[in-house]
């Protein structure tokens, strides 16, 4: 029997108008996430006077690909050529969200479902490597890459932002609920612990690591700092440190705005479209992450 409140079904099957104060809750709430995308979309289309309107204007009146035609037209005074940059930040961020999510998921399942010395201690060490943030690990990560000599290759930007913790966090969140009884039943047929995770666990456990593939994009997608610390050779450095250093280059800086502006939105489409994908496994990660 379907729960009631105030005479009404709390969850009914279709509008009521009890649903009214629920719904405009979740209508402001969506446009104040809404905005800071619409910002960005507005702002690279605004012509140089829109840019310094004083006040400033959220949308814009006088759209241009001003913007856009003067970036493309530095970009192609570049000595490296643009789709060099291209390619380089496509090839390490497929190949580092690869590598991402399987060692996330590795790890994670052997935190929640393997039996081992020191299991504890190992996930109290990655809740609390939460606590870091980038910039405080920066010396002994360089001294790492440093001593393993990746400074110019291409391992200079995956291995340093391979290892998530929050990602590893979700999925064992995820993998915890999955029952024992369906490992056990591998086990007696035969399998492998390998054969269990590629062919029991990552199929159960999809919308936690569609999420971590998300957030592993966003990072090595935006990352510019391995570009900055250990890359020397112009030709390996991605395109996302191409653009900052080519909008912030600028002598004009008033110029360098609107290119700025265009620049942010090329590097935040890949990222929009990709969470507008897989949002819904998204949601069910958070939605199972946390229960026990």
């Amino acid at each position: 029997m379907a729960s009631k409140f105030l005479g009404t079904q709390i969850n009914p099957d279709r509008f009521h108008k009890g649903q009214i104060p629920f719904f405009a809750i979740l209508i402001g709430f969506s446009v104040l996430m809404i905005l800071p995308i619409l910002f960005i979309i507005n702002h690279a289309f605004k012509p140089q006077s829109e840019l310094f309107a004083y006040p400033p204007t959220f949308f814009v009146r006088n759209p241009t690909f001003d913007n856009f035609l003067e970036l493309a037209r530095i970009v192609s005074t570049s000595g490296i050529p643009f789709s060099r940059y291209v390619l380089n930040s496509i090839f390490v961020t497929v190949i580092g969200v690869g590598l991402a999510i399987l060692f996330t998921a590795l790890s994670a399942y052997g935190l929640a479902k393997l039996k081992f010395k020191g299991k504890k201690l190992l996930f109290e060490i990655n809740t609390l490597s939460l606590m870091f943030v980038p910039i405080a690990v920066q010396i002994p990560r360089y001294i790492v890459v440093a001593q393993s000599g990746m400074i110019d290759t291409y391992f200079a930007h995956i291995f340093p932002l391979i290892t998530m913790p929050v990602a590893m966090f979700l999925i064992k969140q995820f993998i915890d609920q999955i029952p024992n009884d369906f490992i056990e039943a591998a086990r007696i047929d035969g399998a492998s612990e390998m054969q269990i995770f590629f062919k029991v666990i990552m199929p159960m456990i999809a919308p936690a690591v569609a999420t971590v593939g998300i957030l592993a994009f966003q990072l090595i997608w935006n990352d510019t700092s391995t570009s900055t610390l250990f890359i020397n050779d112009e030709s390996l450095r991605t395109l996302a440190f191409f653009l900052q250093t080519l909008t912030s280059g600028i002598g004009n800086t008033i110029a360098g705005q609107g290119m700025a502006a265009a620049a942010s939105l090329l590097m935040f489409l890949p990222n929009l479209v990709l969470f507008i994908i897989l949002q819904s496994q998204v949601m069910s990660t958070m939605a199972h992450s946390g229960l026990k």
